[in-house]
């Protein structure tokens, strides 16, 4: 009997769900005006991800040279210098969207 409940219980959720999904409006095209705050909110979070990713690569490094050191063992210097911080744009205000 619980078995019977547990499957009519799980119909019953699919086929509302299916329902719900049908009656839900096709997404509105996007203006050229959201588009481009699309891309710039994309590259500004790719830049901040960069950003993060040079970060962990020098604190990794800089953990790794300084037990080595306190190990006394000798490590050769990096090749390579340390990341330069990357500039992060600021978000556009929600005041500054064009008017409809």
């Amino acid at each position: 009997m619980k078995t019977i409940r547990a499957v009519l219980a799980a119909a019953f959720v699919v086929a509302s769900f299916g329902m719900a999904v049908a009656k839900l409006p096709a997404p509105s095209p996007m203006t050229d005006t959201q588009k481009a705050e699309a891309k710039a909110k994309a590259d500004a979070a790719a830049d901040l991800v960069k950003q993060q990713q040079a970060k962990a690569e020098d604190r990794v490094a800089a953990q790794y040279f300084a037990s080595m050191k306190a190990k006394g063992k000798a490590v050769p210097a990096p090749q390579m210098a340390a990341a330069a911080p990357v500039a992060v744009a600021a978000p556009a205000k929600a005041g500054a969207r064009a008017k409809k």
